[in-house]
């Protein structure tokens, strides 16, 4: 209470209106894999962002930071049916570059040689990519030695701009052209192997974005004229394993990484899949991994992991594998088949097979955006498939629905759709996916927007604001449509006084509000009862 020490007018503001609760987001998703790169460039400098959660808003951004769709990895093809689905923002984790690497010591250049004209089999020079890994397989570097000077020419300059000895040759001159997949990106005329500004080896370490050389011959010799292909550019992986996953909270790598990032939602780690296919790690491993993404989201509590089914397996197979897997969560969805989408690689295939989870977390955002959270995510179009890798008939799918593999079927003239919203709980209450990911908006949007409660009078008046802001909330809630009720007191209640806050809970400190939510269940069963009816006469 203010003290007054000498009479006069004072003025007190006193806050006595509502703490509005705002929802918070439900659909940004995280994605853990192989990318072609991880680097960003700021201020001319390249900066790594291997094993680094990385904020990217579309897929241009995407491809500046990480590359292009590639061999080898499923996350590009992921993300862009993330953002294709209708995801708008998600945070890219590369604990792999696939492409190129970060680290020298993992990356092997691509190189050439070029010999010396008119000296059969002796060698000169050596064109290396500066860029390690695969990249430099696409560089070119065209050699074009310049006209020999007419008879007559003065003799050539010695470095400085003074005369060379009588009797000198000049230094033959030539242009380097550098070509990327057959367009020619640079081109510097004029070059020598002697000594001096237009040495060869100085003007491309100093001017070149995309190779370097090497004089490996005598300097007074000329290059062969002709187009050498760079190779052997190659990335040397490293077995990726539990650990490079779950990563590290001090260090912000990996899922630990992710932790710092309040605002994610949901998790896909699509190239899990590629480490098997590749046999790196094994049906055990697999399941480690998902079960790290799964213990992940139970202990931040508002994230939700996507999973995929291993590839190449047959309904009974995807059972099989399921029971014995024995998931029990309702922070997790798992789906099968995989889709068949265009393959942008520049492969000879036309498509691909690509495990789902980044376009059913696509499809979370899109279902979030023009329906709300409480809407089950099924019954959608999987934008972007052209197919499926297995076609599940209703027989199976009777199978595969109960044990909460939720399937992709594709139906004559609807297209490939979701049909399956379940989590894998063996909780009643918690089968369906919309009712998880309902609770969770609701739970955090109600933690964050009360945390102006913390260390207020724990009185009746705390318990009554308290009481009016959560009700304000769920009723908005409600009226979207995601409560079941016809009123409000039929969707929620919401109780905070005397009884749930008795003087022994006081005296440590705690306040207790119990909240009670009625969510709409999907229809997921649709019958119609037909039967013959004979009206009286």
């Amino acid at each position: 209470m203010p003290n007054y020490l000498s009479p006069g007018v004072y003025m007190e503001e006193v806050d006595r209106g509502t703490k509005p609760i705002e929802s918070v987001g439900t659909a940004v998703a995280a994605f853990i894999g192989y990318t072609e790169r991880a680097v960003d460039t700021r201020n001319g400098e390249s900066v790594s962002l291997l094993g680094k959660p990385t904020l990217v808003t579309n897929w241009s951004q995407y491809v500046q930071k990480f590359g292009g769709f590639m061999q080898g990895a499923y996350l590009p093809d992921s993300v862009y049916g993330y953002f294709a689905n209708g995801g708008t923002i998600c945070y890219v984790v590369s604990i792999r570059t696939v492409g190129t690497s970060d680290d020298p010591a993992m990356t092997v250049p691509a190189k050439t040689l070029v010999l010396a004209d008119g000296e059969k089999g002796v060698k000169l020079l050596e064109f290396t990519a500066k860029q390690g890994g695969v990249v430099g397989n696409n560089i070119e570097v065209e050699v074009k030695l310049s006209p020999a000077a007419p008879a007559g020419a003065p003799e050539g300059e010695a470095e400085g701009g003074k005369k060379a000895a009588p009797g000198a040759a000049a230094p033959s001159e030539f242009t380097v052209n550098v070509r990327v997949s057959g367009q020619v990106r640079e081109t510097f005329p004029g070059l020598t192997t002697a000594k001096g500004d237009k040495n060869v080896v100085t003007v491309l370490q100093t001017q070149s974005s995309l190779i370097s050389a090497t004089l490996v011959g005598k300097s007074e010799l000329a290059p062969a004229s002709g187009t050498y292909a760079l190779a052997g550019g190659e990335v040397k992986t490293k077995a990726i394993s539990l650990v490079d996953y779950k990563g590290s909270v001090s260090e912000r790598r990996g899922l630990g990484g992710l932790e710092a990032f309040d605002d994610v939602t949901m998790i896909c780690a699509p190239d899990l899949m590629s480490s098997y296919q590749a046999g790196e790690i094994d049906m055990k491993g697999v399941q480690a991994v998902q079960q790290a993404l799964i213990d992940y989201c139970e202990l931040v509590r508002y994230c939700f992991a996507i999973l995929d089914a291993p590839p190449a397996l047959m309904p009974q197979e995807v059972k099989e594998w399921r029971m014995q897997v024995n998931y029990d969560t309702t922070r997790a969805a798992l789906y099968y088949p995989w889709i068949e989408v265009a393959d942008m690689t520049g492969a000879k295939g036309r498509t691909r097979m690509v495990p789902p989870s980044g376009h059913m977390a696509g499809i979370y955002a899109r279902v979030d955006d023009t329906r709300g959270v409480h809407k089950a995510p099924a019954n959608e179009i999987v934008r972007t498939s052209l197919g499926l890798e297995v076609q599940v008939t209703k027989g199976e799918h009777d199978l595969l629905n109960p044990i909460g593999v939720n399937v992709i079927r594709s139906f004559p003239g609807r297209g490939i759709r979701v049909w399956g919203a379940r989590t894998l709980s063996s909780d009643a209450s918690w089968r369906y996916i919309n009712v998880r990911r309902l609770f969770s908006m609701i739970e955090e949007s109600i933690e964050r927007g009360t945390q102006w409660v913390v260390f207020e009078p724990n009185d009746q008046f705390l318990w009554g604001r308290v009481r009016r802001d959560v009700r304000a909330f769920l009723t908005t809630i409600w009226r979207t449509g995601a409560l079941f009720g016809t009123t409000a007191e039929e969707a929620f209640y919401v109780k905070c006084d005397e009884e749930t806050n008795p003087p022994e809970l006081r005296d440590l400190g705690q306040l207790v509000t119990e909240i009670g939510i009625a969510p709409v269940k999907p229809a997921e069963f649709v019958i119609f009862r037909v039967s013959q009816w004979s009206p009286e006469s």
